[in-house]
């Protein structure tokens, strides 16, 4: 029988060489899962260090004008208005303008009945007529004793007496005329006259009203110019300088509101009103076709001069906490620093400025909360976020 081959035993260095491979293979497999995953979560570390700073948008402030325009309520009235009071006192005997009424200067437009008035009239016309004849009498009294002076009938006293007598009776003369004359005066006050060419804006009285001197706080008519009106609009202080003697104005009412009326400024308060913080300024409004009345509320839009541009940050930018009004800007090493700044006016999604910032300060356009001075941030746009890989993706297969 054939003799089967028998097979050749394993040398002992090839299977310590083999073993030896395996080990050292096994070993690089550990070090370098170990080495990956501390690599993953130097990685995974910075990643999240790095989420950990904020990422906001910046913008700088716009310099250009949004809107050179102010509106402001105003408040339409008459350029000459005269309320009328009675001078003497008694009772109304007639009216003729009611409200509404075109008038001329001069023109009469009630009378009163005054009978007190017209007995005292009377009384010193009486009392004139005795010191006139009084004073003739003294007069001729002393004439006819100066011809008795060279007869030595009458001394030189009795001829100073007289003197003096005349010299008082005259006086009381004058006196009793300018009483006349005052009286006079007075009486003509009884018809109540038209002080310019207008309109009848308010009567305040009829036929058989008491009627007193003076007439206490309601007048009883109001006459106004309409062909002209005053209007009157209160400037905040910080937009006076802007607003120039002269300058136009758009002038917009209720009653007419698809229609715009050009005003011009013609005058300033120059005098600020400590309880709204604003100057009276007045402007002047043709009205020579009636169709704008005194006392209504008219919508006032005032054009601006101004030196500068202003600047316009996004509303949301603006914080308002403890420390007053805000902005957060971004500096040269991406660290917030905060500024303080002043609102010049509100323009719904913007803020026009008045100082704190400068054209080049960048600015974050809606700070997030829990933000501090001196802050790290990121700006957006300016660098990818990269995500690190899962630990399981950065070990090598096994």
């Amino acid at each position: 029988m054939p003799t089967e081959p028998t097979s050749r035993p394993v040398s002992r260095w090839k299977l310590s060489l083999f073993g030896l491979v395996v080990g050292v293979g096994l070993v690089f497999m550990v070090v370098t899962g170990i080495r990956a995953r501390e690599d993953n979560d130097s990685k995974l570390k910075e990643w999240t260090d790095d989420q950990a700073v904020p990422t906001v948008a910046v913008i700088t402030p716009d310099a250009k004008v949004l809107s050179n325009n102010l509106d402001l309520p105003g408040r339409l009235e008459a350029y000459y208005r005269a309320p009328i009071f009675a001078r003497v006192s008694g009772y109304l005997k007639s009216w003729s303008a009611d409200i509404g009424a075109q008038v001329k200067a001069g023109q009469v437009i009630a009378e009163i009945e005054a009978p007190d008035l017209d007995q005292q009239l009377l009384q010193a016309r009486a009392d004139l007529t005795s010191q006139q004849a009084s004073a003739a009498l003294s007069e001729a009294t002393l004439n006819r004793r100066k011809t008795l002076i060279a007869s030595n009938f009458v001394s030189m006293q009795e001829i100073d007496e007289r003197t003096a007598d005349l010299n008082n009776k005259k006086a009381a003369v004058k006196s009793g005329e300018a009483n006349v004359e005052r009286l006079e005066v007075l009486a003509g006050y009884k018809k109540i006259t038209v002080p310019f060419d207008g309109v009848v804006t308010a009567r305040d009285t009829d036929v058989g009203a008491l009627i007193n001197a003076g007439g206490g706080s309601t007048p009883m008519f109001v006459i106004s110019d309409i062909k002209k009106l005053r209007v009157y609009v209160n400037v905040p202080q910080n937009y006076v300088p802007a607003v120039k003697i002269g300058a136009k104005a758009k002038i917009t009412v209720p009653e007419y509101p698809t229609r715009t009326f050009t005003a011009t400024v013609e005058a300033s308060a120059q005098a600020v009103d400590v309880s709204s913080g604003t100057t009276r300024m007045q402007l002047g409004l043709d009205n020579s076709s009636g169709e704008l009345m005194p006392g209504g509320y008219a919508s006032v839009k005032l054009n601006l001069d101004r030196g500068t541009v202003p600047l316009h940050i996004p509303a949301s930018a603006v914080i308002f906490d403890q420390s007053g009004l805000r902005v957060a800007t971004v500096g040269a090493d991406d660290k917030v620093k905060f500024k303080s700044v002043t609102i010049a006016r509100d323009l719904g999604r913007n803020i026009e400025l008045g100082s704190g910032l400068s054209i080049e300060d960048r600015v974050i356009v809606a700070p997030p909360d829990g933000l501090a001075d001196g802050d790290q941030v990121r700006i957006a746009g300016a660098k990818k976020d990269v995500k690190p890989e899962k630990v399981s993706e950065a070990q090598p297969s096994k």
